[in-house]
């Protein structure tokens, strides 16, 4: 059973950082892409990166030069480092890999 598990949202304040995590199971993610996308309260979701088997990663225009996107294949796992953050990210952020998406972990960026 394919399942993916986000964890480290939170409250930050702007400028502040946070490293989402996405813990995959029921496949190796080595060879696929894996996205992660948001979506922000009462709006559609908005894809934000894209990492790809070969290692390459596009990013949104709204979070390029602030967000890095990671993996580590050994562990099966997804991250995603936001820097600098602003009040627009605040959204519940989700991975994606293979059709499926986990069920989101919540990022507010609020003072």
């Amino acid at each position: 059973q394919v399942q993916l598990v986000e964890s480290g949202g939170g409250l930050v304040q702007p400028g502040g950082s946070l490293t989402l995590s996405c813990a995959v199971s029921g496949y190796a993610i080595r060879p696929y892409p894996m996205t992660w996308v948001r979506q922000a309260p009462g709006k559609g979701l908005e894809w934000v990166s894209t990492n790809t088997a070969g290692g390459t990663t596009t990013y949104a225009d709204s979070v390029k030069g602030r967000f890095t996107v990671f993996r580590d294949n050994a562990k099966n796992k997804l991250y995603l480092q936001m820097n600098r953050l602003k009040p627009e990210d605040t959204a519940v952020y989700y991975c994606s890999g293979r059709a499926s998406r986990g069920q989101g972990t919540q990022v507010t960026v609020s003072s």
